[in-house]
């Protein structure tokens, strides 16, 4: 990953996170109260110089009085289809041979003189 990409990932993250807030009509301090945080590093996020685990941005989000919701995109995906193969697959998996393992093998310990 270049540093463009993590440059940009971090405004991306700061401005989203000063929309929160501001659409909250909290202060910094106020919201990095809530969030169990900080201020400094409230605002180290919001002006990009750290990037927020999702853990975080979900706590901001919180003390803000909202829900982050991580969703994959549906375009294009026929989850009747998905759900016909998933089933097939499972099928599969049942129908393999079971095979009990013996007990592990582990390598001889060497001691070393000392």
């Amino acid at each position: 990953m270049s540093a463009i990409a993590v440059d940009a990932n971090s405004r991306v993250a700061g401005e989203l996170i000063r929309k929160v807030r501001q659409g909250s009509g909290l202060s910094q301090a106020e919201l990095a109260r809530r969030a169990g945080m900080p201020r400094s590093v409230l605002s180290a996020y919001e002006h990009g110089h750290r990037q927020p685990a999702v853990a975080a941005l979900a706590r901001i989000a919180g003390a803000a009085g909202l829900e982050l919701g991580v969703g994959l995109p549906a375009a294009g995906l026929d989850t009747a289809r998905a759900g016909e193969i998933l089933a097939q697959v499972l099928d599969l998996a049942e129908q393999l041979p079971q095979h009990r393992r013996g007990e592990l093998a582990y390598p001889a310990l060497i001691r070393f003189a000392a």
